[in-house]
């Protein structure tokens, strides 16, 4: 064989090959895919997001505020997988010494 005829046959067993793939995919039935009847759970909402939002919008002035100082060290220590800090203990006062 030549290559010439070589190189014809390759070309026709090509396109054969093409046109077969094309027509097989043309009559392939699409399935439609199936429809969600379930809506998706929503996570709870987090307290501790929407007060870090409301410190967030308060810019420099939630350096001063008590509830962001306490909502960031919140934040910190989930982030850093510690329990949270225990609170200051409050002197008593009415002792009578």
């Amino acid at each position: 064989m030549e290559g010439k005829t070589l190189a014809r046959i390759g070309a026709i067993v090509f396109v054969a090959i093409a046109i077969t793939v094309t027509v097989v995919e043309m009559t392939r039935k699409d399935e439609p895919a199936p429809a969600r009847t379930a809506p998706a759970l929503q996570p709870p909402a987090d307290p501790l997001r929407a007060t870090l939002r409301r410190c967030q919008q308060l810019g420099e002035a939630a350096t001063r505020n008590a509830d962001c100082r306490a909502a960031w060290a919140e934040s910190r220590d989930r982030f850093l997988g510690r329990a949270p800090a225990p609170a200051p203990a409050v002197p008593q006062s009415g002792t009578g010494e």
